[in-house]
Order: C-alpha cells, then sequence, then structure tokens
C-alpha cells in the first residue's frame, strides 16, 4: 500500500514549467528520500502533495484514495503533515499556541487543557521549552523541535520533513531519526527532503531524484552510491568538488583579533586571523559556536573581551560594517534577506547608501546575478521568488558588497544543492586567494575543508585545533568530547 502516489503531474507558473510529468510513490512504513538541486521542483511537489496548490495535470492519492478537495483543509491535514524548511511558527505565540494551532478544540479555547496537552506532548518528544515560552525567545534548535514536534501530533500517517536537520545538532538529530524509525515501524510514511545527502543512507528506504522539474530516477538507497547520485542530480559524472586549503600560500598580516571574549554559551576566546587565512568553528548546536561568530559580527553584546579589525573596535554591527566585516548570517530568512525585495536591492543592502540612481542599482543587480550564478530572471525578481541556494548566493553578495576586510560565514550553505554548495565555497576560496580574512563556522564538515585550520568548541571553550588534514574522525570526535 503506497501512502502517497502522485502521477503524472504537472505544473506551470506562466512560461516556468516548475514539474513537468513527475511522480513518486511513498510507501506505507517507508522513508523515501527526495532530492535535486535547488529549483528541481521538490518545493513544488510539497505544496501539490500538502494540498497548497491544485496541479495543472496529474493526481494524487493517499492509501489508495483520491486526495481531498483543495478546500478541506482538515482532510488534508489528516492525511498529510509537514514541517518545512522555512519556519511556519508564529512568533508571538506561545510554545502551547503554536503546537495545537487550529487544533485547539473548539470555538472557545481551555487554556488549562491546552497546556496540559502541551506538556504531554513536549515530553513525548523530548523537547525541553516550557509550553508558555514565547516561540520568539526560542533559539532556532528550540523552534525547530516545535515544529517537528507539531507535525508528529497530528496523526497524519504522511509526515514530509524538509531540511528538518539543517539547525540541529548530532545528539538531537539521532533522537529525530530514532523517533521516526519507532514512527515507521508503526506504519507511518515518511517524505524526507534534504541536501545532506549522508542522512539519505542513514534514515531512508528509498530515493526519488528531480532535476529540472523532471523526474530522473527511483531506486532503493541500497543500490544508489553517493556518485551516481549526485550524478543523477546535477546530470555531470563526479562526486562533490569543494576546494581545499591547499595551495593558497601563507596568509599576511593580521586582520581580526579577538582578545579573551565571553558572551552568551561561550567564554575567554581568544585568535587571531590573518589577511587570506580561513579559520573555522566546529561543535555542537550547544557549543557556543554560533553565538561566538555573532559576537565577533556585533548581533550579540560580549560580556567581556574585545573584537577588533586592523586595531578598530567592534561593538554592533554597525562598528562592524566600518571595520570591514561582511556577514552571512545564520538564518538566512530572518536575518539574511528582506524578502519582499528584489535581489538587486537585497544584493546591496550593506551600501544601499551609496546607491542613489536606480540605473546603478539595477547595475550593481545585474553584476551580482553574473558573479555569483544566481539563476534568477533579473535583478528585479524578488528574492522570495528563489530557490534556497539562489537566496544563499544572493545574501553572499551582500555580505561582499562593502569589499570586507574580514568575512563572517555561519552556516554558509545550509539548505542548498551540491552545486550551488561548490559555488559558494568557492567564493570563499577566492576570497582567500585575494586576502581576505575569514571566519567559518559550520554544522557541515565540507564547509570546513575551505579551511587553514579548524578550532573545536566544546562547552564554550575552544578544546582542541586542528591543521589542514584533518580526518573526520578525529574532527567528529572532538566535536562529541571525546578526544579532550
Amino acid at each position: 500500500m503506497f501512502a502517497v502516489e502522485a502521477a503524472g503531474v504537472t505544473q506551470r507558473f506562466g512560461r516556468t514549467v516548475a514539474l513537468d510529468d513527475v511522480g513518486i510513490r511513498v510507501r506505507e512504513g517507508e522513508t523515501h528520500a527526495l532530492v535535486g538541486r535547488n529549483g528541481a521542483g521538490k518545493s513544488t511537489l510539497v505544496s501539490v502533495l500538502t494540498g497548497m496548490r491544485a496541479p495543472d495535470a496529474g493526481e494524487v492519492t493517499f492509501f489508495g484514495e483520491a486526495a481531498p478537495s483543495i478546500a478541506d483543509r482538515a482532510a488534508w491535514r489528516a492525511r498529510v503533515s509537514c514541517v518545512y524548511q522555512k519556519s511556519t511558527v508564529v512568533p508571538e505565540l506561545s510554545v502551547a499556541e503554536n503546537l495545537f494551532l487550529n487544533r485547539q478544540g473548539g470555538t472557545f479555547v481551555r487554556w488549562s487543557r491546552l497546556r496540559r496537552r502541551a506538556v504531554d506532548l513536549l515530553e513525548q518528544y523530548e523537547v525541553s521549552v516550557r509550553p508558555d515560552a514565547r516561540v520568539a525567545d526560542l533559539t532556532v534548535e528550540q523552534r525547530q523541535l516545535v515544529e517537528i514536534a507539531r507535525a508528529l501530533s497530528t496523526g497524519a500517517r504522511l509526515i514530509i520533513l524538509d531540511e528538518p536537520t539543517a539547525q540541529l545538532d548530532g545528539p538531537a538529530i539521532e533522537r529525530l531519526f530514532e523517533r521516526m524509525r519507532s514512527l515507521r515501524d508503526a506504519g507511518v510514511a515518511f517524505l524526507f527532503i534534504s541536501h545532506h545527502l549522508q542522512e539519505v543512507y542513514e534514515v531512508c528506504q528509498a530515493v526519488t531524484v528531480y532535476r529540472d522539474a523532471r523526474h530522473v530516477v527511483t531506486a532503493p538507497v541500497a543500490e544508489m552510491s553517493k556518485p551516481r547520485l549526485i550524478e543523477a542530480m546535477t546530470g555531470e559524472p563526479g562526486g562533490l568538488a569543494v576546494p581545499g586549503a591547499s595551495g593558497r600560500g601563507t596568509p599576511g598580516g593580521e586582520v581580526l583579533a579577538v582578545r579573551g571574549l565571553s558572551g552568551e554559551a561561550f567564554t575567554d576566546v581568544s585568535l587571531t586571523v590573518r589577511a587570506g587565512e580561513v579559520v573555522g568553528f566546529a561543535g555542537s548546536a550547544s557549543s557556543g559556536k554560533h553565538q561566538l561568530a555573532e559576537t565577533v559580527y556585533g548581533l550579540r553584546r560580549a560580556s567581556a573581551g574585545s573584537v577588533s579589525v586592523r586595531g578598530v573596535r567592534v561593538k554592533d554591527v554597525p562598528s562592524a560594517l566600518r571595520a570591514g566585516i561582511g556577514c552571512v548570517p545564520r538564518d538566512r530568512h530572518h536575518q539574511g534577506l528582506v524578502l519582499d525585495l528584489s535581489i538587486a536591492e537585497n544584493a546591496r543592502l550593506s551600501v544601499l547608501d551609496r546607491v542613489v540612481r536606480r540605473k546603478a542599482l539595477h547595475s550593481a543587480g545585474r553584476a551580482a546575478i553574473a558573479s555569483y550564478d544566481i539563476k534568477a530572471d533579473g535583478p528585479a525578481q524578488p528574492v522570495s521568488d528563489l530557490s534556497g541556494g539562489n537566496q544563499q548566493k544572493v545574501v553572499m553578495a551582500r555580505a561582499l558588497a562593502t569589499d570586507p576586510a574580514v568575512l563572517v560565514l555561519i552556516n554558509p550553505t545550509a539548505g542548498v544543492d551540491v552545486k550551488s554548495k561548490e559555488s559558494l565555497l568557492g567564493v570563499v576560496d577566492t576570497r582567500a586567494r585575494s586576502g581576505t580574512a575569514a571566519v567559518v563556522v559550520s554544522d557541515e564538515l565540507d564547509d570546513l575543508r575551505v579551511c587553514d585550520r579548524v578550532l573545536v568548541l566544546f562547552h564554550g571553550r575552544v578544546v582542541r585545533e586542528f591543521g589542514r588534514g584533518w580526518s573526520d574522525q578525529e574532527l567528529i570526535a572532538a566535536v562529541e568530547g571525546m578526544s579532550r
């Protein structure tokens, strides 16, 4: 029995074909991966499978029965639930209100009962947050866990997970996977969308690849090698080509100085980064690495210590920009982009005060599209229309618009496909070769291969430093606190 079966699905947006006669079949009790480059059609398929959009052609069935009408939202929620890559929680509401949004149980809300149900649900899925906490006050990881708990609580027998691990650390990911396995044993089906291809091999039984809005292949995961999978996604032979640090030469003089820096989740961190040097930070989600990077850029206030760029102190974002720091923030949707603005406006956000004429702004936007290989109709297109990988390239363009002396990148390739990953890390390598100092903070090992050295944080302190040539095993052991 198939939990969901889509056949002959076609979706057009004007002259653009988003899905071209595609299909997918997910069996009951199966975790099925859907992979492809940004823009391959994955998100459009999700909108069809969740009843958010009626396809121009094709049909969808759940457990052998035709999909309900688009207007019957309750019927859709009873069949399928989705955790989206872009957060759908309401920041100003409480955790309990978000968990049972549109499912409060009647016209009048019994708040004591709602909170009790929320407590039970949070305990069941091991989410350590208070039900009365305001979601806006939660960390990115906590918000993600609340969304996953909400999706699992609907009782739907098909759950779509769109990049569910992007903001989770190793133990949290493993807890999610264990819960998925137990639900799968009970007959729940998962459609798992991820750019972390290793996760496909860890948790999925089958994989479907889309490329350029078309279905390419469906196969058991055990029969699909990683090189073959990447080739199916890109249409090109070979694997991921991530630039390394070798061949960049000797770094120049000191550019970034961090002295005895302490702040939220980290203590007494000191380091220097030289011109043309790329320094990485690794660690779990609770290690303090993200907070450290955000403090270096001025997004957070330090409790002790100092940050300076060539002697100029950094205390907040304006002073960071004046000192010569550019940043690719952790959450592009909330910190990196203004979704309603155009590509040109977003790419030049950090220097809009220097651009007066609309013609000059569009010219700069066209240059960014060409320089960063942004797939778009033109500089006036809203960034909300772009795929995740192309949005991330716009964020990179914005960070580099000031020609910074220091580039701070936090999870720079989160939610992007393999070719976009190559492109973004290639930009980092190119800038380093031209003398820019860079700090890369990432949960992905591939992002850290571009670094000259990698510092590992554990419970807020630097516990290890690795030079070029580190192995995955030794770096992961240090991240997990097993090699101190």
